[in-house]
């Protein structure tokens, strides 16, 4: 879709602590609960993937967390190598066990059908890599795919790192990733909305146009955005606050410290329970922001020299 111009006053990026995520994500078990949302917009990720031709020889996963969708690419793109990156090395370890129960799974029924031994290259799997997805330990031109889903919101500077995805991308390789949009958790946003000045409970998620300016600022070409909105439905405010946890807590540098009083509590109970549906039930939104674009070929040279292509054909 074309995208109309940016809001200028929007926030581009938010005062995340990256080692306050990290430290949310150090538990798998305290973020399982949020799995299937993740699972969900992977599948409507794969969807917009196969309108693409692209036969991607290396595939970088960033933010691959506990490696859920490295075995998805992996059988969507079996002659790839698969590469993860998560800056949680608990969620790697994850990864890595899931890993090898697949591979033993598969190896066991290989043997129950070939009566050959078995060469060094089957199970291999993903290789993964415990670091910032907006610093990568890959060269240039290293990638030909890079996939994120439901990661980004989670770094304080996203203009940084869709450029650093274009760094290790190939010429003409291709970004596709998914992140939350301004409209998530709106209702915990406003349930919150009195709490003292200059503290924030809910992250401030990037608009979608202000994505698509970063992605052209960042040398991406005509990137495609597209948005949805899926609510989840809860029977209480404690059900619907454990999912909230579970997507990771507040990693905000400005978050308010201490626990919170019982009055304000009971506050923002009041509030999340006036915005019962008619069914009874307690609505959570998420707006999930879908992206992707191409690496261009270059028209300048390193040294800043323009580069003009001749198609010269022959008569």
């Amino acid at each position: 879709m074309s995208l109309p111009p940016s809001n200028n006053g929007a926030q581009s990026s938010a005062p995340i602590d990256l080692m306050r995520v990290r430290n949310i994500f150090a538990t798998p078990s305290r973020v399982a609960d949020s799995d299937f949302l993740r699972r969900e917009v992977s599948g409507r990720m794969h969807e917009r993937l196969d309108l693409i031709k692209i036969n991607p020889q290396r595939i970088l996963d960033a933010g691959c967390g506990e490696g859920a969708d490295l075995q998805i690419l992996q059988s969507h793109f079996p002659e790839a190598r698969i590469m993860g990156i998560d800056g949680a090395p608990a969620m790697l370890s994850e990864a890595r066990a899931r890993q090898a129960t697949t591979a033993s799974s598969m190896n066991r029924l290989l043997k129950k059908w070939l009566p050959v031994r078995l060469g060094n290259g089957v199970g291999a799997g993903p290789e993964l890599f415990c670091g910032d997805f907006g610093h990568l330990p890959l060269g240039i031109n290293a990638v030909d795919l890079v996939w994120s889903n439901l990661a980004l919101h989670w770094h304080p500077q996203p203009d940084r790192v869709f450029a650093e995805w274009r760094r290790v991308l190939k010429v003409d390789g291709l970004l596709m990733f998914s992140c939350f949009g301004p409209d998530t958790f709106k209702e915990l946003r406003a349930a919150f909305s009195g709490r003292s000045a200059g503290s924030a409970a809910v992250l401030p998620f990037v608009d979608m146009h202000d994505f698509g300016d970063m992605l052209v600022n960042a040398g991406f070409s005509t990137p495609v955005m597209d948005m949805e909105t899926i609510t989840v439905t809860y029977e209480s405010v404690e059900r619907l606050m454990s999912d909230a946890r579970a997507w990771g807590g507040n990693p905000l540098a400005n978050r308010q410290r201490g626990l919170m009083g019982k009055t304000s509590w009971r506050r923002i109970v009041e509030a999340l329970e006036s915005g019962r549906r008619p069914d009874g039930r307690l609505p959570l939104t998420f707006e999930i922001i879908y992206g992707h674009a191409f690496r261009p070929v270059p028209r300048t040279t390193s040294s800043g020299e323009t580069i003009v292509r001749l198609d010269l054909r022959k008569k």
